[in-house]
């Protein structure tokens, strides 16, 4: 009985085997894919993911991987590119929302993998103010080298472009970036920190963060 029951059984088992095989996406198809989507964001982001300051693309390569992840998240959920004073941002959301929750994963993985670009000046500023405004505004997120704190949601700084530190400084302050809470409780604890800076102090601060990535 044992034996007949074995032989009848035997041929579903293989064929549940051979449709995990099939199903399932091999290596290989997942690399092609994450190419792909890589290919993409390098026609904004730059070859390398170095950034685009003409396409206000900033520079992503070498991010941490959870910051990747929820700010690609973000953009699919409506966290980011809903406002409409933000054009980089309502560019990059339909980009966001072509991207299967696998594609997000993979994704963030290769860019975070990338090496962190350096960094190259684009304005003026006093560094002297910027750094000392840093440590007493940011340093207590992001941390005194501007390393970031994953416990804290606050990403590394180093290797930020000056012009994207500055846009997003300012569209923290208007309300563009973490005016709403409900979406973005992260971007709207940010923005109460950018609420305290003047124009001044905002393009110091970007200069000097700016200095940490050359």
């Amino acid at each position: 009985m044992t034996l007949v029951r074995f032989s009848f059984l035997a041929p579903s088992i293989m064929l549940f085997a051979v449709s995990l095989v099939v199903t399932q996406p091999s290596r290989a198809d997942v690399s092609s894919r994450t190419n792909s989507v890589a290919a993409l964001c390098t026609q904004c982001h730059g070859t390398y993911m170095e950034g685009k300051s003409e396409l206000k693309a900033p520079a992503i390569a070498g991010l941490p991987e959870w910051y990747l992840l929820n700010q690609l998240k973000k953009f699919r959920e409506g966290g980011r590119g809903l406002h409409p004073k933000d054009f980089p941002g309502m560019r990059m959301r339909p980009m966001a929302r072509t991207l299967t929750d696998e594609d997000v994963t993979h994704i963030a993985a290769h860019v975070a993998a990338l090496p962190r670009p350096k960094t190259t000046k684009s304005m003026e500023g006093k560094m002297f103010r910027g750094e000392a405004k840093f440590n007493e505004v940011c340093a207590s997120c992001h941390g005194p080298n501007a390393q970031g704190n994953k416990d804290l949601n606050a990403p590394p700084l180093v290797g930020a472009n000056d012009w994207y530190v500055l846009s997003q400084l300012q569209n923290f302050k208007s309300g563009v970036r973490g005016g709403n809470p409900e979406v973005d409780p992260i971007g709207s604890s940010m923005r109460a920190m950018a609420l305290m800076l003047t124009d001044e102090n905002m393009t110091d601060l970007a200069v000097y963060i700016n200095s940490l990535g050359q």
